[in-house]
């Protein structure tokens, strides 16, 4: 008795202290701080168990040294390179079909979570995305580990703000603060995960959450170097100063960069089609892509894996024009087909290593050709790690960031940032999406990054029309009308046939109109009927109810209860939708700029 006496007293203890915590965090964004400390430290130490646990993967089944990256190996097993990512492939294909039998939804990445969601995320989706991550990887697959990383950083921040009842607005920053945590762990790159979430998670540059993603950022990159040093860090100890006369060499090869990210994402789509044959069980098609990955892997074992290793080998080393064109060509294969066929993982590692070959390609190109034009190669690579990456990925400034922390070199970031800006603006205005989000626009998403447009879909009509629908039959008289309904009760009535379906709406002010008053008893309300051919639908959102209202130049619409259907069930005023949706973007606004909701 006394036990159990001692157990609720604990309890309702506990819940006062986790009330008066939520309470402190509602009160004043400062105290996100603390909490934004605690997500990246969480985010470092999963980051660095993470790539452990995949570099032992590796040496376990390639028989590389421990100390060994293995797409800097100079060989691996043919069968080895054939069998282990097929028996990879077929541990995930069997998952995807279970997943399909139980219909299972798909799992929520942290960019759709922060669009369309309010930032709330499965921490238990979340594992499986970032185990998955870690079985593609560790058998060998063409994909990084970072979007596990983000995964699994934004969803134990998601699960923290949702146990602390966190506001929209501050949940999805928590959110971002995983994201620029795993980041900064991943590349010992404390500015460049910070931009990372500012530009693709968070979806903007807020005053108010840059000290907490800050914060995130640095605590879980100082975590990862303690716990035994960030998996993808890039040191650059000398880099050559960058003439003027370089810039347009740099900017051209931003334009190639911006035109093969393109490229890469639109044949994506020819990728994805060949695997999603009603053939092809959906269990056999990570094998047959594990099989496809390992015969490139025979011809290089660069094109396993994220290809840190293969990067950080090729940075310095002399490679032939041809050899360089093989491995491009073959790593952007592997990777299209990794994920293609149902392996796990992301393109930020791959899109950075791609580039660099890239750029040291161009750079090679420039030099056979006799041009009078000198371009250093190691800028070149580190030009194309960075516009391939805003190209693929996303996020000038989150790569501008990437090269300053790798280089510590304030002129090769400034033509690093002019290219990436290059690129940006002419991926944006030719393709107009990054692979995140063109993948959920395959998928029938609108969204073009993470900009919160949740509210903007939950607002729709059927939650601010009004159901108290005044109907009379179309026979009425306009004097019958009158007697019914008192100027001012309302702004419109419904006129309907027989079969109670939908003729049309009659304002009020026009009913009760004096030049109809000699005419009243005559006259069939019908006639001052009008918008007969125009309504909103209960599932329309506030933007696309206003573009009826504008195209319609109506103050009021009917809503009907489906687009087969003319029953009525609710009216919505014009002045009251858009009161609502300048609310709602007040209140975004505010979040944007830091203040309190």
């Amino acid at each position: 008795m006394l036990a159990q006496i001692a157990q609720i007293i604990d309890r309702k203890s506990s819940n006062r202290v986790l009330t008066r915590l939520r309470a402190l965090l509602r009160s004043n964004e400062f105290y996100l701080i603390p909490l934004a400390l605690v997500v990246g430290v969480v985010a470092g130490a999963i980051v660095t168990l993470m790539s452990e646990i995949a570099q032992i993967a590796h040496v376990l089944i390639y028989g590389i040294p421990i100390d060994v990256r293995l797409s800097a190996n100079a060989w691996v097993n043919p069968a080895t390179a054939m069998i282990a990512p097929a028996i990879g492939g077929l541990s995930l294909g069997i998952m995807e079909w279970l997943r399909r039998r139980w219909k299972i939804a798909n799992a929520v990445d942290p960019i759709e979570a922060n669009a369309l969601r309010g930032g709330r995320l499965s921490l238990r989706d979340s594992m499986v995305v970032s185990g998955q991550t870690l079985v593609s990887n560790g058998c060998g697959a063409s994909v990084g580990l970072e979007a596990g990383y983000t995964q699994i950083g934004s969803g134990a921040a998601s699960l923290l703000g949702q146990v602390l009842n966190l506001r929209r607005n501050d949940l999805r920053l928590i959110v971002g603060c995983g994201a620029a945590g795993a980041i900064a762990a991943a590349f010992g790159a404390p500015i460049t995960g910070a931009f990372y979430a500012c530009e693709l998670i968070v979806g903007v540059y807020s005053v108010g959450s840059a000290a907490p993603i800050l914060a995130a950022s640095l605590s879980a990159a100082l975590t990862a170097q303690y716990l035994g040093g960030a998996p993808y860090s890039l040191e650059v100890p000398h880099v050559n100063s960058v003439g003027l006369e370089q810039y347009l060499a740099l900017i051209a090869l931003a334009l190639i960069s911006a035109a093969i990210g393109i490229a890469v994402m639109r044949s994506s789509v020819w990728f994805e089609r060949i695997f999603a044959h009603p053939k092809l069980p959906v269990w056999i098609r990570p094998v047959i892509g594990g099989l496809c990955v390992g015969g490139l892997a025979i011809v290089t074992p660069q094109v396993l894996a994220a290809g840190h290793g293969a990067m950080v080998l090729d940075l310095h080393r002399e490679m032939a024009i041809g050899f360089i064109a093989t491995v491009i060509a073959l790593k952007v294969i592997a990777c299209l087909i990794s994920l293609s066929s149902g392996f796990r993982g992301g393109l930020f590692f791959a899109s950075l290593f791609v580039g660099s070959l890239l750029g040291k390609f161009y750079a090679a190109v420039v030099q056979a050709s006799g041009l009078d034009i000198a371009v250093d190669p190691l800028v070149a690579m580190l030009t194309g790690m960075a516009t391939l990456g805003v190209a693929i990925v996303g996020g000038p400034l989150t790569m501008s960031f990437l090269v300053l922390e790798m280089t510590r070199s304030v002129d090769v970031t400034a033509v690093v940032l002019a290219a990436c800006i290059v690129t940006s603006i002419f991926v944006r205005f030719m393709f107009g999406h990054s692979f995140s989000t063109w993948r959920l626009h395959l998928r029938g998403e609108t969204i073009r990054s993470a900009n919160d447009v949740g509210w903007l879909r939950n607002l729709t009509v059927e939650r601010m029309m009004r159901a108290d629908v005044g109907k009379v039959p179309s026979t009425t008289s306009i004097a019958a009308c009158r007697r019914e309904f008192v100027l001012g009760s309302r702004p419109a009535i419904v006129v309907v046939n027989n079969s109670d379906d939908y003729c049309g709406l009659v304002l009020l002010p026009e009913l009760f109109s004096g030049e109809l008053d000699s005419i009243a008893d005559e006259i069939q309300v019908v006639e001052l009927a009008r918008y007969a051919d125009v309504s909103l639908l209960p599932e329309m959102n506030v933007k696309t109810a206003m573009k009826i209202f504008d195209d319609a130049e109506a103050e009021v619409l009917a809503v009907l209860e489906s687009e087969n259907s003319r029953k009525v069930i609710g009216f919505l005023t014009e002045s009251y939708a858009r009161r609502r949706y300048v609310e709602e973007i007040d209140q975004a606004t505010r979040g944007v700029l830091g203040a309190l909701s």
